[in-house]
């Protein structure tokens, strides 16, 4: 992520810290507190700050051991712990050497990656490029709640050149063929065909991570333990729990009792009251998690829009004049520092405008009630019409809050929004199955890069291709196509930003999805106990947190 990264860590002295490019600044109470601690020596060291044991309370967990069986974000940092990709990123997302030391284009359609060399597997085996291969291959063969094609979509065939090296052949250039496989987790090819059922008890579960597959319970614990001969830097806790605890107030009760060590995603409600608590300490970030409105644009919506009470045939989001409206009823300043306390910044596109094919030249978006209301008078509706609105209640901070406070705003335009907070168990099932009408939903750009999610959400729906993966609207432009798709073949990497931003400003102006908030995430720990650095991708990694004084 290019730009400034702003990581605060607040203790009851507010002490804290700015990373800004290669400077570090720190406060005068946080250079006392520093001094203090050096003085008084490693006598003062806690028995948390010895210990072995790590618990991490989570709000959500894996629905799988099998890394190639889902693309929720919650899943792959899960799992990140047990197996390793093939392409790494720093806390950034700017790509770093994983299970490949490097990558090349050694021709228009081809990469060639250079495997690692001396890497084991938790059964002691030696990884290979068959198993890199293996890995890739078996990708389309999965069939989770959502496909992993996405990071595989460009992939023609897998030739294994020597141990060590593959050549990736790939349907064209695919110039950012790198950038996804920072999702291609590497699995045993020893493994052969098996599903779920081995994976989650363990049988399967044979990677090359930090860390060992012990146990799980699906919406439970994740048991770990370290793997003493891993080829990366040893990790600090020798034994590591990750406790799946979805409800806030009981993650947050969890950590005031001792249950656990640390927790992800504090609420906006609870957060001012830490910052001032002695016993913990908090740390934020911005992530590159952005809440976006879907309307979904087919000729027949599967649950239909009403007015006066009666259904209607027409799909009213086919008229840009609603989508504009909608948006322009939205005051995102309200949602980000009243409904999440703060903890969110107004968005205008699907990503970070820093981040690659991004645009700085949109506007903030506009809070407009009058507008909002003549458009959708201009376009049939004076009196509004009614629709069903569905939203997770545990995949992001606030998710449900912000779903609940957009159904209000709407009101004020004249629409009866039926706000549904749901479990993400039961939400991204349906919405992949394209079931509701209008929705909200998160989505990170973890690659860093515009055609990750601009192809995922926004190219029209082709399996072929592998592009559209996740356009469950039913929206297609020939124009943005071929934006998209040019740009996957430009390797000029300028051309390709140029091509890419085209491609954002396009969709954002045609509302194909309404960006809402970004969402800001705090963490929240024992006071002196362990440090940690946030990730822009909001990963917990049980292999990047320390103990104090180590």
């Amino acid at each position: 992520m290019q730009g400034d990264v702003l990581v605060t860590h607040n203790k009851i002295e507010q002490a804290h810290f700015v990373i800004k490019g290669d400077c570090l600044m720190l406060s005068r109470k946080n250079v006392i507190r520093a001094v203090t601690i050096a003085l008084i020596g490693a006598t003062s060291l806690s028995a948390q700050a010895l210990a072995q044991d790590l618990t991490i309370g989570v709000r959500a967990g894996p629905d799988s051991i099998d890394p190639h069986w889902s693309t929720l974000g919650s899943q792959a940092e899960s799992l990140r712990h047990i197996f390793d990709t093939v392409v790494a990123v720093d806390k950034d997302l700017q790509l770093q050497p994983g299970l490949a030391t490097s990558w090349t284009a050694v021709d228009e359609n081809t990469w060639e990656f250079k495997i690692r060399e001396g890497v084991k597997f938790h059964d002691g085996s030696d990884l290979t490029a068959e198993d890199v291969k293996f890995s890739i291959d078996r990708i389309p063969q999965v069939t989770g709640p959502m496909s992993m094609t996405i990071y595989t979509k460009s992939v023609e065939s897998v030739e294994v050149i020597d141990d060590y090296t593959v050549h990736v052949h790939t349907k064209g250039t695919a110039a950012t063929l790198p950038n996804d496989f920072i999702r291609l987790f590497v699995v045993s090819s020893e493994i052969g065909t098996v599903g779920n059922e081995e994976f989650n008890a363990g049988t399967a579960a044979i990677g090359t991570g930090p860390y060992k597959f012990v146990s799980w319970e699906p919406k439970g614990d994740l048991v770990l333990v370290r793997n003493e001969d891993y080829w990366g830097e040893a990790p600090a806790w020798e034994n590591v729990v990750r406790k799946e605890i979805p409800n806030d107030a009981s993650r947050v009760a969890a950590l005031q009792s001792g249950e656990v060590d640390l927790i992800n995603y504090v609420p906006a409600t609870d957060y001012a009251g830490m910052q001032n608590d002695p016993r913990l300490d908090t740390f934020i970030s911005d992530s590159v998690y952005i809440l976006n409105i879907t309307p979904n644009v087919k000729d027949e919506l599967p649950v239909k829009a009403k007015v006066n009470g009666a259904e209607i045939a027409e799909n009213p989001f086919q008229d840009l004049r609603v989508r504009e409206a909608m948006d322009l009823a939205i005051n995102r300043d309200i949602l980000s520092q009243v409904v999440l306390e703060g903890l969110g910044k107004p968005a205008n596109q699907l990503m970070p405008a820093t981040f690659f094919g991004g645009s700085t030249a949109l506007p903030e978006r506009e809070y407009d009630l009058e507008r909002a209301k003549a458009l959708l008078a201009e376009a049939g509706y004076p009196n509004g019409f009614e629709i069903d609105f569905a939203c997770t209640n545990n995949r992001l901070p606030g998710d449900a809050a912000v779903c609940e406070a957009l159904s209000q705003m709407w009101a004020r335009a004249g629409l009866k929004v039926n706000a549904n907070a749901l479990n993400g168990t039961v939400f991204f099932p349906a919405q992949q199955a394209g079931e509701y009408s209008l929705w909200l939903s998160g989505w990170g750009t973890l690659t860093g890069e515009a055609s990750y999610t601009y192809g995922s959400l926004v190219h029209t729906a082709d399996p072929e291709k592998g592009l559209g993966a996740f356009n469950k609207s039913g929206y297609s432009n020939p124009e943005i196509d071929a934006l998209l798709e040019e740009g996957a073949r430009t390797l000029d990497d300028d051309k390709r930003r140029a091509l890419y931003t085209q491609v954002t400003e396009l969709s954002m102006n045609d509302r194909v999805l309404i960006p809402t908030v970004i969402i800001q995430t705090v963490w929240a720990a024992k006071a002196d106990t362990l440090t940690f650095e946030p990730r822009v991708d909001q990963e917990t990694l049980a292999q990047l947190i320390t103990p104090v004084g180590q």
